[in-house]
């Protein structure tokens, strides 16, 4: 049960962390949307980090021989898993960051990092960012839109930062691509 005073003189109590329904239950929020959005971000990052010990502590030799017992036919789905563990650790900070920011369930790539061994500092100090920037984004909305903005968060927010990080995946390759030419 989260609760708060002192947003426009009003005691507020919600069961959840969801950002959307604290913020949307009718009554006027917008002295205390960043508290809001810091609490929530702070506790999913806490169940994050909770996620990434439980996956630390199973670790990666324990799922992937898991998964080689489950194999059936010709797919090794050990192998799969020690792939897909690779590439987690290669690409650790853009999983942590999408997952962080977009609807991809930041759960299951909180365990996956403790199962591929990413320092926890790094998670730690990528999630904080990234799901701090996911609700910041929601309380801005709110309070730039109020009510309207429950409609917003709801139909497009997931969109809009699936089409963000296409947009700055295509810079970045386009940067690469065209470094030659700011470097000259």
């Amino acid at each position: 049960m989260l609760s708060a005073s002192g947003c426009h003189g009003d005691r507020v109590e919600q069961r959840g962390i969801s950002f959307v329904l604290l913020c949307t239950q009718g009554r006027p929020f917008t002295r205390c949307l960043e508290r809001y959005g810091l609490t929530c971000a702070f506790f999913s990052v806490l169940g994050g980090t909770i996620a990434f010990s439980l996956g630390l502590a199973i670790g990666p030799e324990r799922i992937v021989n898991f998964f080689e017992q489950v194999s059936f036919g010709p797919i090794d789905l050990g192998a799969r898993a020690q792939q897909a563990l690779e590439l987690y650790r290669r690409f650790d900070f853009w999983a942590i960051a999408i997952s962080a920011l977009t609807p991809v369930p930041y759960m299951i790539f909180s365990w996956v990092g403790g199962m591929a061994e990413v320092s926890l500092l790094k998670f730690v100090g990528i999630s904080l960012v990234f799901r701090t920037m996911r609700f910041g984004g929601e309380a801005l909305l709110f309070y730039f839109f109020g009510e309207k903005a429950r409609r917003l968060v709801e139909k497009y927010f997931n969109l809009a930062t699936i089409a963000v990080i296409i947009l700055l995946a295509v810079l970045v390759y386009v940067m690469k691509k065209l470094g030659h030419i700011f470097t000259g």
